[in-house]
């Protein structure tokens, strides 16, 4: 059993991290995690110490957590939204630019939470589950030209999104100082 919970601690981080992306929700993550170790449980015999083992884990969370959003999808209503500012110029040292990427890509991970999940979902398969148009469509069960639309808005909605942080978080800093 303790090797089961070392396995458990070496890949929970990845597990949830991939439910969270496709979910959009902590609780509904932390589920979809506790059912994927379930299922590996099952299957540790075979997982251990193969090669194997993340990518069973990785593929049966974000199988578990499509499962999961296509049987609760909602139907949004489309919103038209604007395109969004330019690009922020980056900083001339190095670390400026290293603290400018991560403090980016933090306001990325936290906007991408706050998509709807018929934005959320594509962007998230296409991005970090690295599915095809094709894929995706056929995952969530939409058409090819749909996921094309989504992925367009979303990541337009995402850089609303991502400029509203960062003006929010400069006003921040420049209160505080």
């Amino acid at each position: 059993m303790s090797e089961f919970a070392g396995f458990v601690r070496q890949h929970q981080d990845m597990v949830y991290s991939t439910a969270l992306r496709i979910t959009g929700d902590r609780d509904e993550a932390e589920d979809i995690a506790q059912e994927t170790f379930v299922r590996a449980y099952s299957a540790f015999a075979a997982l251990v110490g193969g090669e194997q083992a993340a990518g069973w884990l990785r593929t049966t969370a974000r199988n578990l957590a499509l499962n999961h959003v296509t049987r609760y999808r909602r139907r949004f209503s489309f919103l038209s939204f604007g395109s969004g500012a330019g690009e922020r110029d980056l900083a001339a040292s190095a670390d400026d630019e290293a603290e400018w990427l991560y403090d980016r890509v933090a306001r990325v991970k936290q906007a991408l939470l706050e998509l709807p999940r018929k934005f959320r979902l594509p962007l998230v398969l296409y991005y970090y589950e690295d599915m095809d148009y094709a894929r995706i469509a056929a995952a969530l069960g939409v058409s090819l030209a749909k996921v094309k639309t989504d992925i367009m808005r979303g990541r337009r909605r995402l850089r609303q999104l991502v400029d509203r942080l960062e003006e929010t978080d400069g006003a921040t800093a420049s209160s505080g100082a």
